[in-house]
Protein backbone atom coordinates (compact mmCIF):
# COMPACT_ATOMS: atom_id res chain seq x y z
CA UNK A 1 0.00 0.00 0.00
CA UNK A 2 2.96 2.51 0.86
CA UNK A 3 4.08 1.81 -2.82
CA UNK A 4 1.18 2.21 -4.41
CA UNK A 5 1.06 5.65 -2.22
CA UNK A 6 4.43 6.92 -3.50
CA UNK A 7 3.47 5.95 -6.94
CA UNK A 8 0.25 8.16 -6.89
CA UNK A 9 2.21 10.98 -5.50
CA UNK A 10 4.98 10.93 -7.96
CA UNK A 11 2.25 10.31 -10.62
CA UNK A 12 -0.31 12.72 -9.32
CA UNK A 13 2.22 15.84 -8.34
CA UNK A 14 4.13 15.50 -11.71
CA UNK A 15 0.49 15.81 -13.63
CA UNK A 16 -0.04 18.58 -11.16
CA UNK A 17 2.72 20.67 -12.42
CA UNK A 18 2.22 20.05 -15.53
CA UNK A 19 -1.47 20.94 -15.42
CA UNK A 20 -1.03 23.58 -13.63
CA UNK A 21 1.85 25.14 -14.57
CA UNK A 22 -0.05 28.15 -16.64
CA UNK A 23 -1.69 29.35 -12.99
CA UNK A 24 1.30 29.02 -11.33
CA UNK A 25 3.19 31.38 -13.93
CA UNK A 26 0.70 33.64 -13.26
CA UNK A 27 0.77 33.32 -9.61
CA UNK A 28 4.95 34.31 -9.78
CA UNK A 29 4.19 37.10 -12.06
CA UNK A 30 1.70 38.82 -9.96
CA UNK A 31 3.74 37.68 -6.53
CA UNK A 32 6.98 39.87 -8.23
CA UNK A 33 4.93 42.69 -9.80
CA UNK A 34 3.14 43.30 -6.50
CA UNK A 35 5.36 43.31 -3.31
CA UNK A 36 9.03 43.29 -2.34
CA UNK A 37 10.95 39.87 -2.13
CA UNK A 38 11.25 36.47 -3.91
CA UNK A 39 8.43 34.47 -5.95
CA UNK A 40 8.72 31.67 -3.10
CA UNK A 41 8.97 31.57 0.41
CA UNK A 42 11.42 28.40 1.24
CA UNK A 43 11.45 26.92 4.75
CA UNK A 44 13.39 24.35 6.35
CA UNK A 45 10.46 21.25 8.14
CA UNK A 46 11.06 17.71 9.33
CA UNK A 47 9.72 15.22 7.46
CA UNK A 48 9.41 11.14 7.74
CA UNK A 49 12.24 10.19 10.56
CA UNK A 50 12.47 13.88 11.52
CA UNK A 51 14.44 14.08 8.39
CA UNK A 52 14.78 17.66 6.90
CA UNK A 53 14.27 19.07 4.09
CA UNK A 54 13.19 22.31 2.22
CA UNK A 55 9.87 23.01 1.60
CA UNK A 56 8.28 25.79 -0.80
CA UNK A 57 5.16 28.27 -0.96
CA UNK A 58 4.29 30.78 -2.83
CA UNK A 59 5.25 33.68 -0.69
CA UNK A 60 2.35 35.35 0.73
CA UNK A 61 3.49 37.63 3.29
CA UNK A 62 5.62 40.85 3.33
CA UNK A 63 9.39 40.91 4.12
CA UNK A 64 9.85 39.97 8.07
CA UNK A 65 7.07 38.46 8.58
CA UNK A 66 8.78 35.24 10.07
CA UNK A 67 11.10 37.20 12.57
CA UNK A 68 8.06 38.48 13.67
CA UNK A 69 5.83 35.27 13.87
CA UNK A 70 8.80 32.94 14.80
CA UNK A 71 8.46 34.68 18.63
CA UNK A 72 5.71 32.19 20.16
CA UNK A 73 6.16 30.87 23.88
CA UNK A 74 2.98 28.94 23.26
CA UNK A 75 2.09 26.41 20.75
CA UNK A 76 -1.32 26.95 21.15
CA UNK A 77 -1.12 30.15 20.66
CA UNK A 78 -0.58 30.28 17.15
CA UNK A 79 -4.65 29.24 17.37
CA UNK A 80 -5.46 32.24 18.93
CA UNK A 81 -7.53 34.96 17.55
CA UNK A 82 -4.34 38.03 18.79
CA UNK A 83 -2.24 35.64 16.97
CA UNK A 84 -4.39 34.65 13.80
CA UNK A 85 -4.76 39.63 13.64
CA UNK A 86 -1.01 39.67 14.04
CA UNK A 87 -0.42 37.29 11.22
CA UNK A 88 -3.05 39.20 9.09
CA UNK A 89 -1.44 42.50 9.08
CA UNK A 90 1.62 41.01 6.91
CA UNK A 91 -0.08 39.38 4.55
CA UNK A 92 -0.06 41.02 1.18
CA UNK A 93 -3.27 41.64 -1.23
CA UNK A 94 -2.19 39.08 -3.45
CA UNK A 95 -1.17 36.33 -0.67
CA UNK A 96 -4.59 36.64 0.92
CA UNK A 97 -6.00 35.88 -2.70
CA UNK A 98 -3.70 33.02 -2.68
CA UNK A 99 -4.22 32.04 1.12
CA UNK A 100 -7.84 31.88 1.10
CA UNK A 101 -8.10 29.11 -1.62
CA UNK A 102 -4.57 27.48 -0.69
CA UNK A 103 -2.99 28.17 -4.05
CA UNK A 104 0.06 29.32 -2.09
CA UNK A 105 0.47 25.38 -1.06
CA UNK A 106 0.97 24.56 -4.78
CA UNK A 107 4.86 24.70 -4.94
CA UNK A 108 4.61 21.87 -2.48
CA UNK A 109 4.20 19.36 -5.77
CA UNK A 110 8.07 20.11 -6.21
CA UNK A 111 8.29 18.53 -2.60
CA UNK A 112 6.11 15.78 -3.47
CA UNK A 113 7.46 14.82 -6.94
CA UNK A 114 11.19 14.40 -5.06
CA UNK A 115 9.62 12.29 -2.61
CA UNK A 116 9.74 14.70 0.35
CA UNK A 117 6.20 14.86 1.25
CA UNK A 118 3.12 13.22 -0.06
CA UNK A 119 -0.31 14.39 -1.16
CA UNK A 120 -2.13 13.22 1.76
CA UNK A 121 -0.12 13.30 5.31
CA UNK A 122 0.51 15.03 8.46
CA UNK A 123 1.67 18.20 7.66
CA UNK A 124 5.44 18.98 7.86
CA UNK A 125 6.78 20.41 11.05
CA UNK A 126 8.68 23.45 11.30
CA UNK A 127 11.82 22.50 13.47
CA UNK A 128 11.46 25.01 16.26
CA UNK A 129 7.99 23.76 17.39
CA UNK A 130 9.93 20.43 17.91
CA UNK A 131 11.80 21.66 20.84
CA UNK A 132 8.47 22.48 22.71
CA UNK A 133 7.07 19.12 21.19
CA UNK A 134 5.57 16.54 24.35
CA UNK A 135 6.94 12.80 23.40
CA UNK A 136 3.88 11.74 22.65
CA UNK A 137 3.48 14.32 19.45
CA UNK A 138 6.89 12.82 18.30
CA UNK A 139 5.01 9.88 16.11
CA UNK A 140 3.62 12.16 13.87
CA UNK A 141 7.15 11.45 12.03
CA UNK A 142 6.68 8.18 11.40
CA UNK A 143 4.87 9.09 7.67
CA UNK A 144 5.84 11.18 5.05
CA UNK A 145 4.34 14.44 5.60
CA UNK A 146 1.45 15.63 2.89
CA UNK A 147 -0.27 18.71 1.59
CA UNK A 148 -3.74 17.74 2.83
CA UNK A 149 -4.75 15.92 5.97
CA UNK A 150 -7.55 15.37 8.60
CA UNK A 151 -6.68 19.00 10.14
CA UNK A 152 -7.13 20.34 6.43
CA UNK A 153 -10.72 18.83 6.22
CA UNK A 154 -11.43 19.48 10.03
CA UNK A 155 -11.26 23.22 10.59
CA UNK A 156 -7.66 24.03 9.95
CA UNK A 157 -6.71 27.33 11.48
CA UNK A 158 -10.19 27.11 13.83
CA UNK A 159 -8.32 23.71 15.42
CA UNK A 160 -6.28 24.25 18.68
CA UNK A 161 -2.93 22.84 18.18
CA UNK A 162 -2.99 19.69 20.68
CA UNK A 163 -6.20 18.74 18.72
CA UNK A 164 -4.30 19.36 15.47
CA UNK A 165 -1.60 16.55 16.83
CA UNK A 166 -4.63 14.21 18.32
CA UNK A 167 -5.67 14.85 14.08
CA UNK A 168 -2.42 13.37 12.93
CA UNK A 169 -2.11 10.33 15.07
CA UNK A 170 -5.50 9.65 14.25
CA UNK A 171 -4.61 9.65 11.07
CA UNK A 172 -1.57 7.44 11.21
CA UNK A 173 -3.31 4.94 13.49
CA UNK A 174 -6.29 4.57 11.12
CA UNK A 175 -4.15 4.70 7.48
CA UNK A 176 -5.21 3.62 4.80
CA UNK A 177 -5.29 4.36 0.57
CA UNK A 178 -9.14 4.31 1.27
CA UNK A 179 -8.71 6.99 3.83
CA UNK A 180 -6.47 9.03 1.69
CA UNK A 181 -8.77 8.95 -0.78
CA UNK A 182 -11.76 10.27 1.83
CA UNK A 183 -9.39 12.92 2.38
CA UNK A 184 -8.73 14.18 -0.74
CA UNK A 185 -12.29 14.25 -1.59
CA UNK A 186 -13.01 16.11 1.60
CA UNK A 187 -10.57 18.54 0.46
CA UNK A 188 -12.16 19.28 -2.57
CA UNK A 189 -15.19 21.73 -1.04
CA UNK A 190 -12.72 23.14 2.03
CA UNK A 191 -10.39 24.25 -1.06
CA UNK A 192 -13.24 25.75 -2.99
CA UNK A 193 -15.14 27.72 -0.53
CA UNK A 194 -11.66 28.53 1.80
CA UNK A 195 -13.07 27.20 4.98
CA UNK A 196 -10.49 27.51 7.90
CA UNK A 197 -7.93 29.78 5.59
CA UNK A 198 -6.27 33.26 6.04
Amino acid sequence: ELLVKRVFDFVASGLGLVILSPLLLVMAALIKATSKGPVFYKQNRLGLAGRRFTLYKFRTMRQGAHDDLSIVSDLNAMTTPEFRAKKTRWITPVGRFMRKFSIDELPQLINVFIGHMSIVGPRPTVPDEVERYKDWHRRRFSMKPGITCLWQVNGRNNIAFEDWMKLDLEYLDNWSLWLDVKILLKTVPVVLFGIGAY
